[in-house]
């Protein structure tokens, strides 16, 4: 599908002709030409940095193509701004959140659009289509409750119905499921089907396999900013969609377990108490080991690996971290990250962009400011640039090390995040969302990083959503139920079903064999 007649054009929802967009010397798309037809739900994939942000951008109004031209319902249209965009009824949820924290849950649904009476704010018809938009789409968001406090999957969401708000033609969704658990990706499944029936034409940005064979019809795939091909999904494989991507056969997504990782211990937790009057969580986590932690979203998954982290201070614990001796010290999280970071205690959080990286600084600078926890303020902080320069090239970060982290994809981000530990020599590695926005390539490789990083001693626990990559991820997985740990399986043994099971469950059953092997679950 490298080029249409005007015919062809015409009778597309979407038609893009020969699109390019160059920032500086960066050529970010090349002469891309692909359409899209009204009544489908439509696929855009590819490694990170292929080009699919930038298309839909050009769609969105983000940005102006240097070449090509963009056609709806067979106008060539110039969208000059996304408020063009918005008026020609394109409608875009990006994966970068902009959720205004200090305004409600209503007040971002009506943003740019609030009813009004008399040139006078008409709150109520505020919260009235908020409530409207919030229940056509199955989101269960309270239309005056402060955006201040929503989750990262709650922002998600809210970006969602956002874009629902205008009567579009085009949507556009940018990795929406990414902080989502499996309750509401069916739910936006269930949206997609609505939207589909009613004759809307949906661009789906997205790297996971499963979710384009699942909710799209078509997939077109990018890469290096150039088109490879369009195709019904139907009549294509797994396999056979990652060659298309990465230009190669992918033999395994997740490095082999290693037979035995019974080490000794890195990371003792006995009655921690994220909350007063909570309950008591206790675990091992051992060297040479990767865990994951399982569970319903808001179960209490993420408090517990911050409240390790030193992020947010729990009621009550009894900790013992490792040191590079192997001597068990006594931690108190009360005192913090950067006292955990001294221990060899380490957070990689799920928002990289906000609580992960200075974007600004360059990629040397980030990575640097791990080694940096350990230093005196009155000492002088020497730049190791050739250990710099080792990590960028274990890492396979091909970017000069003086690049700033904001140009990056959301792979190489997360590779510079994961080498400022390594840098500093961490033991324990506490990983919220490992591949969260990262494309199927970045992802081999991360696993791998992890991997090796277990492998030369160090501990990885793990929270993540995804429940294959958990089961692929890792050595065992500890199950949370309402704060509490309920169950310790081997991940070899285990499946998406049994882990749901055991999240919802009143009683688990602890998997013995597991705990005998890897750690007692006390």
């Amino acid at each position: 599908m490298d080029s249409f007649s005007d015919q062809a054009v015409i009778a597309q929802r979407v038609a893009l002709r020969g699109v390019s967009k160059a920032f500086g010397s960066t050529q970010a798309l090349s002469g891309v030409t692909l359409s899209g037809r009204a009544g489908s739900v439509h696929a855009i994939t590819g490694e990170n940095g292929a080009g699919k942000s930038t298309l839909m951008k050009l769609l969105a109004g983000v940005h102006l193509p240097d070449e090509g031209e963009i056609w709806l319902d067979g106008q060539c249209m110039r969208l000059a701004n996304p408020a063009q965009a918005r008026r020609a009824g394109v409608s875009t949820v990006f994966q970068e959140l902009t959720v205004l924290p200090n305004l409600s849950v209503a007040e971002n649904l009506c943003l740019g659009r609030e009813p009004a009476r008399c040139g006078v704010l008409d709150r109520t018809g505020i919260r009235r289509a908020a409530g409207a938009v919030l229940e056509r789409t199955g989101i269960e968001l309270d239309p005056q409750r402060p955006c201040g406090n929503l989750t990262i999957a709650e922002q998600q969401l809210l970006e969602i119905a956002k874009g629902l708000m205008g009567e579009a033609r085009v949507f556009i969704f940018d990795e929406p499921t990414a902080p989502l658990n499996r309750a509401e990706v069916d739910k936006l499944e269930a949206l997609l089907a609505r939207l589909k029936a009613s004759g809307k034409l949906v661009f789906y940005i997205s790297h996971r396999l499963e979710e384009i064979f699942r909710f799209c019809d078509t997939v077109s795939v990018l890469k290096d900013g150039q088109h490879v091909t369009t195709q019904p999904t139907a009549g294509l494989s797994e396999d056979r969609l990652v060659q298309l991507m990465v230009g190669r056969e992918l033999q395994t997504l997740f490095p082999p377990r290693r037979d035995s990782v019974a080490g000794d211990i890195a990371l003792d937790v006995k009655a921690l108490t994220v909350k007063p009057n909570g309950p008591a969580v206790s675990f091992v986590l051992r060297r040479g080991e990767i865990a994951g932690i399982a569970g319903l979203e808001g179960h209490g998954q993420r408090e517990i690996v911050r409240a390790l982290a030193g992020v947010e201070a729990p009621s009550t614990s009894d900790i013992r971290c490792a040191d590079r001796r192997g001597a068990l010290r006594r931690f108190d999280p009360k005192q913090g990250p950067a006292a955990a970071v001294r221990l060899g205690v380490a957070l990689m959080p799920e928002d990289r962009k906000s609580e992960g990286l200075y974007l600004d600084l360059p990629i040397q600078d980030n990575i640097w400011l791990g080694p940096l926890r350990g230093v005196a303020l009155w000492r002088r902080a020497r730049r190791d640039v050739q250990l710099i320069r080792q990590l960028a090239a274990r890492m396979h970060l091909r970017s000069r090390p003086t690049d700033r982290v904001a140009s990056l994809s959301g792979g190489n981000q997360q590779k510079v995040m994961l080498g400022r530990w390594l840098a500093a020599g961490v033991q324990v590695l506490l990983v919220e969302q490992p591949t969260r926005g990262v494309d199927i390539g970045a992802k081999t490789e991360i696993y791998s990083l992890l991997r090796q990083f277990a492998a030369d001693g160090g501990a990885v626990l793990a929270v993540s959503g995804d429940l294959p990559e958990l089961i692929g991820l890792c050595d065992r997985i500890l199950v949370v139920r309402d704060g509490a740990i309920v169950a310790d399986v081997q991940a070899a043994r285990a499946t998406e079903e049994s882990l749901l099971n055991l999240a919802l469950r009143e009683s688990a059953v602890v998997d013995e064999g597991s705990a005998n092997h890897l750690g007692d679950l006390r």
